[in-house]
């Protein structure tokens, strides 16, 4: 992995750490599954967020947009299925 991508990764974590006490404090949580060659940022919503109708629009309209203003290269945060 280049410098550059561990910066990018590096600091895309940060951002999620800064972001999960929000979904913890509704009982659910955010797993981190990678960064792919298009900058998408892939997560798993678990826990109470995992079941909940208003997953998406929370993924989108919160983690996305903090994850975006935190590091501008991401282009989009897509939720991957539990396996």
């Amino acid at each position: 992995m280049s410098q550059e991508n561990q910066s990018l990764e590096g600091r895309v974590l940060e951002a999620i750490e800064m972001f999960r006490p929000q979904l913890q404090a509704d009982g659910g949580d955010m797993e981190y599954v990678g960064i792919d060659a298009q900058n998408r940022v892939h997560l798993r919503l678990v826990g109470a967020c995992g079941s909940c109708p208003m997953a998406v629009m929370t993924l989108k309209m919160g983690v996305e947009r903090y994850i975006k203003d935190a590091v501008p290269e991401i282009t989009e945060v897509v939720q991957d299925q539990p396996e």
